[in-house]
Formats: structure tokens, sequence, C-alpha cells
């Protein structure tokens, strides 16, 4: 086994803080990346590259050209083939490295299903781009004793910040509650340069790397700030920044884990566009409804629909007069693009996909 580590990571192997007993852990270290987008993609990337033994990303999205710009693992073929992100990026990390355990999982990481997805993960890293999804990690993290590592990025500008229960604080400990809407610029709005997200994600892969190979001592105890343009850094002493109320990890209350009712919907960030989960883990058959709407999109119907396409993992359709894109997973998920205002999409779900 040494040899062979040796002949694809001797360089990783003589950095001196891994050697080949750190590198022997990763190929035993099971990270789970949960998001898919810029930073989740430059963190998968370089953690397959560093060898990591089981790597598992989940994401609930499909691929955009806009996404090319700044998300490093795919290019404008995988554009082409209109599959998930999570499913491309099996492919692609597992072209990269075939000698570890690479799934892809295309979901909605939420209260019903988190803890299934990361059993068993010895870290989780944020990929994601809200913080309902970041508090619900939070909470399996903290519930699970699991490490985690926030990352965020909008702009030229960039976060960071490791939560390690029982010996950092959480969260919930900086922020009490999310943002409220309208009050912190989004992709849309203030857009983000490739280059700002690659410096979060590598930062990320590199605390994971830290983690896995036991050389948690070197981690980053701050919450540090970055902004690529300006080139400024700050580091944020979080020391005593556990309030002893803090809802989590002070009180173990898991809000957004015990949330497990009802139908779900989220405002897209950088996407005029909402998702709808519905309840009950449904399933939904892609090839019949597809067949069902193309009766709406023929000749003989009303034509209200048109571009019905349909593959294993995704159905997707236009609404003519609305301007209005939708996109259905097998698992009943449905992100309905071009409005933001989850009553349109709870409706518009209901007439052509059923509640």
């Amino acid at each position: 086994m040494e040899e062979e580590l040796y002949n694809k990571y001797s360089r990783q192997i003589f950095f001196q803080p891994i050697g080949i007993e750190g590198q022997k852990r990763l190929s035993r270290g099971y990270a789970l990346v949960i998001g898919c987008g810029a930073t989740g993609s430059a963190s998968a990337g370089m953690l397959a590259r560093a060898g990591v033994g089981r790597l598992r990303i989940v994401d609930r999205d499909f691929l955009e050209e806009t996404n090319l710009q700044r998300h490093s693992l795919f290019n404008e073929e995988d554009l082409k083939t209109g599959l998930p992100k999570a499913t491309l990026a099996e492919k692609n990390l597992g072209r990269i490295n075939s000698a570890i355990k690479v799934e892809g999982i295309v979901a909605d990481v939420n209260s019903s299903n988190i803890e299934a997805l990361a059993a068993g993960a010895d870290v989780i890293l944020d990929g994601t781009d809200n913080f309902e999804t970041r508090f619900l990690i939070n909470d399996y993290a903290v519930k699970t004793r699991t490490p985690w590592v926030y990352g965020a990025c909008i702009g030229s500008q960039g976060m960071l910040m490791n939560i390690v229960p029982g010996e950092t604080p959480c969260l919930r400990c900086l922020l009490e509650t999310s943002p409220p809407a309208g009050t912190i610029p989004t992709c849309e709005t203030a857009g983000i340069l490739g280059p700002t997200a690659q410096l979060i994600g590598s930062i990320q892969a590199t605390e994971a790397i830290k983690i896995l190979t036991g050389c948690s001592e070197s981690l980053i105890k701050d919450l540090v700030r970055v902004d690529t343009w300006t080139w400024t850094l700050q580091r944020l002493d979080l020391s005593n920044a556990r309030p002893d109320k803090c809802p989590v990890c002070r009180l173990g209350r898991y809000d957004a884990l015990h949330a497990r009712s009802g139908v779900m919907t989220t405002t897209l960030c950088g996407r005029n566009a909402v998702q709808i989960v519905p309840p009950n883990g449904s399933k939904i058959e892609l090839k019949e409804l597809a067949s069902q709407l193309n009766k709406l999109s023929g000749p003989s119907g009303p034509s209200e629909l048109s571009d019905v396409t349909c593959n294993p993992y995704l159905l997707r359709f236009k609404l003519r007069r609305k301007g209005i894109d939708i996109t259905v997973f097998p698992d009943g998920r449905a992100i309905i693009q071009g409005t933001k205002e989850p009553s349109l999409a709870k409706d518009l779900y209901s007439k052509y996909i059923g509640m």
C-alpha cells in the first residue's frame, strides 16, 4: 500500500506535517461536500487530487452557462449534456482520481434527509448559498460532533470558519437568525469573481485535509475575511464568541434539524428562481410526467408548454406566456425559474406536477 501511495502522492507525502501516516489516514477518510457550485467544486476537486478515500458530493441543481465562469469542475461539453451538477461531478472527479470512491447525489439537503446523507462523514464542507442550509448543517454537525468548514463568497470577498463541535463556536453562536431577506448582496446583484471562489474553496480543502490527517492543532481558529480585489485580509478572534445561551451548542436545541413537515420553498441565490421540495419523500416517474406534459405542448393541445425534454435525472419544460422554465427531479423537487415569488412557484408546481 505504501508504494502505491508514494507513486501517486509523493509530493504531498514529502510535506512533513502529512507524511506517509497522514496520507494513509486521508485514504481512509470520508469527506462530504454539500453544494457543488463555485467553492464546492473547487474544494471537491482538490480533495479528490489529495487522495481522500471517500468523497460524497450532494447538489440539488443543474449546470447553466453562467456557472462556467467560476465552477472549476465543469466545461462546455458538460453543459451540453443537460445533466445535474452532482452527476457530472461524480464523472469528472472519477476522471481526476480513479483510486478513490466518488459518489454524486442529486438531492436538496433538508431536515428530512441530512442525517442519512451525512452519516459517517469525517468532515463536512459547506458549498451552499444560503443560511437556511448552513444552519441545518450546523445543527447536524453539533449534534453528531462532526467538524465542518463554513465558506462563502460574494463579489471579491470571501469568508471562512472552522466549526469543531465542543472546541470552537458554532455558526449560531455568531448568527442568532438568518439575515433578513434583502439585507445582504447576492450573486445576482453583486456578481462574483471566480478566483475568490477558488481561494475560499482551496482554504476549505486545506482545513479538511488537516482534520482528516489528524492535524487539527493547525486549524484556523478565527473567522477569516478576505477581499481578493483590494487584497485585504482579516482574522477575527472567536475565542470569546460562545454565548452561554447559544440555542445549539449550549442549549442543545436543533430547531433546523427538527423542521420535518410541509412543503419547503427556497429562493435561490443569484437566480430568479424558487425551489419547491414536497413533503414525505415524493417520487416522480419522469417519463410518465413528460408524456402528460407533451399533451399540453403538441398541436392538439392548448400549446401552453414548450420544449419538454427528459432524461433519467431531470425533466425540463417551459411555459410559453409566462417566460418560466421548470425543472423537475425524480425526488419530486422542482426549480421554477423566472420568478422569485414562492406563492406563484407553488401554484405552478401544483398545476403541472401535482402537490
